[in-house]
């Protein structure tokens, strides 16, 4: 692998690139935040489809196109004058070193070089030290709470999760930044009785056919279930996303079948459909082992 001398000179060629792509090229010319906005969306999802399939090169081709939309719109707006690399990266270091309080000291925000806690000498442990033992946990429970303190931070403890984010995820992080404050069940089995709640007044309101209290309920079913995935360390768009997958596999094995027979999908009967599925979810099983 690289070194880190090997690294920098990367960056700094993807740097020099950019500004001349920035400079010669019609279309690069072009590009604001906003024309660039809808593809770095794009950019984001294939990336978060190369890594569920765990396509390892298409992961680091698509982290180099996404790398490529931050340096981007760090360019652009250097030459609005705001800001530009430099910044991005010093804001990004100064905020981790701050919410990292067992790792680094508040006086090593804004230094070129920061040392952790575990590299300073024996006299400089042996005063007020943030270290020590810390699980996982409290470090994800700090930073939610450091977040809140901070000048340029977040003003609420939702203020954080973004409109635009997809659904389930959104729900997820809803749940996950509330539990960081202590609201949340207390057992993981409780949630199981909310689910069973939820899903009684769900059945409920469709046996009425009211629709709009039927999509609230359904809401509140789906919220739910977020909850016990998250409660069994599990993330629900992961889950989902694998069974999708999974589906169209199967389903596409279907449709091969027909096409070797020479005959159309809508002449199948349900049985015939079910009985290569199951062929289809054999050869999986088979294959895993």
């Amino acid at each position: 692998m690289s070194n880190r001398q090997e690294k920098i000179e990367a960056f700094g060629r993807l740097l020099d690139v950019l500004n001349v792509l920035r400079a010669e090229c019609p279309w690069d010319k072009k590009q604001t935040e906003n024309s660039l906005r809808p593809n770095t969306i794009e950019e984001v999802f294939e990336l978060s489809d190369a890594i569920i399939k765990q396509d390892v090169h298409n992961v680091c081709k698509e982290l180099g196109d996404v790398l490529l939309h931050v340096c981007f719109y760090a360019r652009i707006f250097e030459e609005h004058e705001d800001f530009d690399i430099k910044d991005v990266c010093n804001q990004l270091v100064d905020k981790l070193i701050y919410r990292h309080p067992h790792v680094y000291r508040p006086s090593q925000i804004g230094k070129p070089h920061p040392i952790p806690i575990s590299q300073e000498s024996e006299e400089e442990k042996s005063e007020e030290s943030n270290g020590g033992s810390i699980t996982s946990e409290l470090v994800v429970e700090n930073w939610e709470k450091l977040k809140l303190k901070e000048k340029d931070g977040n003003k609420s403890v939702l203020a954080g999760v973004p409109d635009a984010l997809p659904s389930i995820i959104k729900a997820y992080r809803i749940q996950d930044k509330t539990r960081n404050v202590g609201f949340d069940w207390e057992n993981s089995e409780d949630v199981w009785d909310k689910v069973h709640e939820e899903i009684d007044e769900l059945k409920k309101e469709l046996a009425e056919n009211n629709h709009d209290r039927s999509v609230a309920e359904f809401g509140d079913f789906l919220f739910s279930m977020i909850n016990v995935a998250r409660h069994y360390h599990i993330n629900p768009d992961t889950a989902l996303e694998r069974t999708n997958q999974k589906f169209v596999r199967r389903f596409n094995y279907i449709e091969e079948k027909c096409k070797g027979q020479g005959r159309e999908l809508m002449e199948l009967s349900l049985a015939e459909m079910d009985e290569w599925w199951n062929e289809a979810k054999r050869k999986e099983h088979e294959n895993e082992e």
